[in-house]
């Protein structure tokens, strides 16, 4: 994590000399660690952090047809409208993010965007978004570390990992080709 963090520490350093500000985006595997490092650059940075998974799907959503939609795991259409429209105009804002405990959307969260903002989570890099970030970034991890961190999550959400959300998400990977088109693969 540390060569990571060197590596994007020297790339977003010289895009804050150019631009006024940054949006940066960490997509990768579960468990490759993408809260991580979006929370150790966090500590380096004055910057806001968003997760993706403050964008599940509501219960409405939930059909056999989005499941079946490449990317079709995270309301996109509410994360474009809520955080990257107002983040690009430069327009403080809120969202709600979604609660995973009562499956309803939180009270909401106001946002005043700073000069790096960083969107973390699978999905982040998602095509519905177009090409609105300064840095896309992919974190990759091996299927046997991978398999190692999700059995030291909660019991019960194992086998969601391994025969949905794993699979799902090497879809929208596979499928969209996102490591492929990110600008930085961290292993």
């Amino acid at each position: 994590m540390n060569q990571a963090i060197t590596i994007l520490k020297d790339r977003i350093d010289s895009l804050m000399e150019q631009k006024e500000q940054i949006i940066i985006a960490i997509d990768g595997y579960c468990t490759s660690g993408k809260t991580t490092l979006a929370a150790r650059l966090a500590e380096i940075y004055d910057c806001n952090v968003f997760h993706m998974d403050d964008f599940f799907l509501r219960p409405e959503q939930r059909t056999q047809e989005r499941y079946a939609e490449i990317g079709g795991n995270v309301d996109y259409e509410r994360f474009m409208e809520e955080v990257l429209i107002p983040l690009k105009a430069g327009n403080a804002f809120s969202y709600r993010p979604f609660d995973c405990s009562t499956f309803t959307l939180a009270e909401p969260v106001g946002v005043k965007p700073k000069k790096l903002n960083i969107i973390e989570g699978a999905y982040s890099h998602h095509p519905y978004f177009g090409d609105p970030y300064d840095l896309k970034v992919f974190l990759s991890v091996t299927p046997e570390l991978q398999r190692e961190r999700v059995l030291q999550r909660p019991a019960f959400l194992h086998q969601r990992f391994f025969e949905e959300w794993i699979p799902m998400e090497n879809r929208y990977f596979d499928q969209n080709q996102i490591a492929e088109k990110s600008d930085l693969v961290i292993y």
